[in-house]
């Protein structure tokens, strides 16, 4: 996997574009390569398809990079891949925006803040240049509608928001917004279940979709027993993995997420909702400020070594 694989005839492809072709959705881009953005990366280039991932800085391709590649890599040795190699090769991390101007969907994975995301997708709009280009979002709370009115086609924004791990999950959400073509939803859909082979569900265009608008008062009502000196962090997990079938307990899944995108996507659905339920307990907030933020960082409601 390198910036400009020999014979990839990317770095010299031409300017012009051929309306329609975007309805294969055969050309990828991924800005961020994060553990989302690294994550749907992999899945569309198991998919066959042409990716270029965009990170911010040079040493964040460098990690980008690496982390796809482990991933890649340890799927194989679980028989999900059968060539590494091959998914690889399809893939560029580059530190440079203007790679994403032949793109046929674009998917920001960047980090859960609307002020970043909405600058970014003004850049887009002025990058991609392919007149059937979709713009896609995999945020987790923000409104459709705040990024797509950043872009001059509004009719061509929608949320694609992936689960993590991309990889193994097979949901993913689409969130058109008012002024989201349906046109548009159609076609992202079919890519999403037949190239993709996900199962696409549909929502309306509201803070925090489907799932999270759920899930999210579930983990912290456990961050709230934990405050509140009612059980214990692993006492509560236990709880919900032995006595309700949960394949992990509330407080590892938010580990799992990681507590700063738990607390950002709180306070997305309390801003839009005001119900008590979404706003993010003090423990939260303070596990934030003091960098205690989960798995990533190796410490959250649990240890990680």
């Amino acid at each position: 996997m390198t910036d400009r694989p020999p014979g990839s005839g990317l770095a010299d492809a031409p300017t012009e574009v051929v309306t329609g072709v975007a309805a294969n959705m055969d050309r990828i881009g991924v800005v961020g390569c994060g553990l989302m953005g690294a994550g749907i990366a992999e899945v569309c280039a198991r998919a066959g398809l042409d990716v270029t991932v965009v990170e911010a800085s040079p040493s964040a391709v460098d990690a980008g990079r690496r982390r796809l590649e482990s991933s890649v890599r340890r799927a194989q040795q679980r028989g999900k891949v059968a060539d590494a190699d091959a998914v690889l090769s399809r893939v560029r991390v580059v530190h440079d925006l203007d790679r994403l101007a032949d793109r046929h969907l674009v998917v920001e994975a960047v980090v859960e803040d609307a002020d970043v995301k909405t600058e970014l997708f003004g850049r887009l709009d002025e990058i991609v240049a392919h007149p059937e280009a979709v713009l896609a979002s995999n945020t987790s709370s923000i409104p459709i509608m705040k990024l797509a009115v950043a872009t001059s086609r509004p009719q061509a924004v929608l949320g694609v928001h992936f689960f993590n791990p991309a990889p193994v999950l097979s949901l993913v959400e689409l969130v058109p917004s008012l002024l989201t073509d349906p046109d548009t939803t159609a076609r992202v859909r079919a890519f999403v279940a037949d190239t993709l082979g996900k199962h696409p569900i549909q929502c309306q265009d509201r803070a925090g979709f489907v799932v999270n608008a759920l899930l999210i008062p579930f983990l912290l009502s456990a961050v709230r027993m934990v405050e509140s000196g009612f059980a214990t962090a692993e006492d509560i997990d236990q709880g919900l993995v032995r006595g309700a079938a949960h394949p992990q307990g509330p407080l590892a899944l938010a580990d799992l997420i990681g507590l700063d995108t738990t607390k950002a996507v709180a306070e997305s659905l309390y801003e839009e909702f005001k119900e008590p339920s979404f706003a993010p307990p003090p423990l939260l907030n303070r596990m934030v400020e003091a960098g205690l933020l989960g798995r990533k960082t190796g410490r959250g409601f649990h240890s990680y070594s």
